[in-house]
């Protein structure tokens, strides 16, 4: 069991590594593929992970002042991570409108400034990611399977939006960052554990960055987005979590 988080953990940094030579994500209309990978993020934030935080908030209870915040609004810690990563995009589009008279969506990337704070609150996105590589709310080798698989096609769909707003910063500097912050995260999973309490609020908040950071990039108009690929990742891996 300890061998496998690790695997896992080289495998998802593999996909930032590697994921800007599938080439065929990158076009509009967008690939079925990632529409189909954004599907399956959504449905397991939803179905498996904000619905297990739910059903162990008791371990919340009497852990101090804060702890009675989380126990009754668990899920304003999912708001904060939505709220969060939709200011980082909204930054980010426009640095790049600022730098093109052509509006964010022109072939231009952001500024340094504004690229090193994607990076760095990503890199800490990861570093969480690959720490809860280790440490879950549920125990056991299919939650974690079904966990990173999940992020593994979550980091697809990240990865092409980064690119998109970075150009070559992203390809030279952002995907290694990223990469290497998933192996931290299980790193420091391996030599540190923290209290039940952080571990569910990191993970909330984690949902709600997951669910944000797939919508941003299905819904804009311009990205001309396969419905029925998302509908098909929702639904098929909502019915894999449901039937295990």
């Amino acid at each position: 069991m300890s061998f496998l988080p690790a695997l896992l953990a080289v495998s998802l940094a593999a996909v930032h590594a590697l994921a800007g030579r599938l080439r065929l994500l990158d076009r509009v209309p967008r690939s079925r593929w990632l529409s189909f990978a954004g599907g399956v993020s959504v449905s397991y934030v939803f179905v498996h992970l904000l619905p297990e935080l739910g059903e162990h908030q008791e371990a919340f209870d009497g852990v101090g002042p804060v702890a009675g915040l989380v126990d009754q609004h668990v899920y304003l810690l999912a708001l904060v991570g939505f709220a969060s990563f939709y200011g980082l995009e909204r930054l980010a589009q426009r640095s790049r409108a600022r730098r093109s008279t052509d509006g964010p969506n022109a072939e231009t990337s952001t500024t340094d400034g504004v690229f090193w704070l994607h990076m760095g609150s990503f890199a800490l996105y990861n570093v969480l990611i690959g720490y809860l590589l280790v440490h879950r709310e549920a125990p056991g080798v299919a939650s974690l399977l079904f966990f990173a698989v999940a992020m593994a096609l979550h980091f697809l769909v990240n990865d092409t939006g980064l690119r998109h707003h970075h150009r070559d910063a992203y390809d030279r500097i952002g995907r290694w960052s990223l990469a290497l912050a998933v192996v931290v995260g299980w790193l420091l999973g391996s030599i540190l554990t923290v209290r039940t309490l952080t571990v569910g609020a990191l993970t909330a908040f984690l949902g709600g960055g997951v669910v944000l950071n797939v919508i941003k990039e299905e819904l804009p108009e311009e990205r001309e987005s396969r419905f029925w690929a998302f509908a098909v990742g929702a639904a098929g891996y909502a019915a894999l979590l449901l039937a295990v």
